[in-house]
């Protein structure tokens, strides 16, 4: 019995230090994708904005640069949903609801950086999925760079400035 019971313990003990590794090795790919997504969607929205005002047609290239946007920013969503499962802050924020809308730090991240990125994604699917119909090209690049400029402004607005690396 003593034996069965300090072999529960050891696993256990294996088991929470996985647990950690795994929540640490999530936080910094959820601090490290945002460089990338902002990079690539600013330049995707100023790509939309030039050949907006340009008159250009929507080629395959804009096509793929929507795409790697659209993939980026569905990577860092499912990173955050994890996080945000397994964060001893959001989950603090989520076990008591009241307190957390008192706390601006805990209201942050249980609350108002969740909701405006899973706003400012839904956008970049929007600005995907309409620039794949059959609309005139221009109407394509103002759509997406309308939908990627207020991602932008949604992602930056909530992005916890104070602890990003």
């Amino acid at each position: 019995m003593i034996c069965l019971a300090g072999i529960a313990f050891e696993i256990s003990k294996f088991a929470e230090i996985k647990t950690q590794t795994m929540y640490t090795g999530l936080k910094h790919l959820h601090s490290f994708m945002p460089y990338l997504l902002l990079t690539v969607l600013i330049l995707a929205l100023i790509k939309s904005f030039v050949a907006y005002r340009n008159n250009q047609p929507h080629t395959e290239a804009h096509r793929k640069n929507g795409l790697i946007v659209l993939i980026l920013a569905h990577l860092q969503f499912v990173t955050g949903c994890v996080l945000y499962f397994i964060s001893p802050i959001s989950t603090t924020g989520l076990n008591d609801m009241g307190a957390a809308m008192k706390d601006s730090t805990l209201r942050l991240y249980a609350l108002e950086h969740p909701l405006m990125m899973i706003l400012a994604i839904v956008f970049i699917t929007m600005a995907y999925s309409k620039s794949k119909k059959d609309i005139a090209d221009s109407l394509k690049h103002k759509v997406k760079w309308v939908y990627y400029l207020i991602a932008l402004i949604l992602i930056l607005s909530r992005i916890p400035w104070s602890v990003w690396p």
